[in-house]
């Protein structure tokens, strides 16, 4: 029995946060309203002609894989921007959730080639804008996590975080 005891310590021990590498840090945000079927089919084919044309390819959840996930947390659409042909790295990831189906946050990291990644980015965004005029900015904390979304504050110019929530987030940078 104690020896069961100390390899669940151990186990416990070594199961502790890893700190992710920088190039997997977020550096930009937006939510889209993709409230129909044709807004998300539309928005998945740019997503798609802008990665492969900087070399990206894009894997998008199935209506059947977003069924079943929708069992556990309800979601309308998932797809992430990969380098490689083995996804070694994210670009980016665009996904719904439960308490926001049908307004997509697309979320971009810096990449371990971040000139790379932020003219994919440049490519992309005015695009979507210019398709989704109602696109807004996400803060990204000094953590960088996308604050939940009942702390945010729409704005003429994007999202804000809601002033009484904004202290939770800054003891959590570091």
């Amino acid at each position: 029995m104690i020896r069961i005891v100390l390899c669940l310590a151990l186990l416990c021990a070594a199961c502790g946060a890893v700190e992710q590498p920088k190039s997997a840090k977020t550096v930009a945000a937006y939510e889209v309203p993709l409230p129909t079927a044709s807004d998300k089919r539309r928005f998945l084919a740019l997503l798609t002609q802008k990665a492969e044309a900087a070399g990206f390819h894009v894997d998008a959840a199935t209506d059947e894989e977003l069924s079943v996930t929708s069992e556990v947390s309800p979601q309308t659409f998932n797809a992430t921007v990969w380098r490689g042909e083995d996804d070694e790295e994210p670009i980016a990831s665009a996904m719904d959730f439960e308490d926001r189906l049908g307004r997509v946050w697309i979320s971009f990291s810096l990449g371990e080639d971040p000139v790379r990644s932020r003219q994919f980015r440049d490519a992309l965004m005015p695009a979507i804008k210019a398709a989704w005029p109602d696109t807004a900015s996400l803060p990204i904390m000094p953590n960088g996590a996308i604050p939940l979304t009942r702390d945010l504050v729409p704005t003429p110019q994007g999202y804000i975080v809601e002033p009484s929530a904004a202290a939770k987030y800054s003891a959590q940078a570091g």
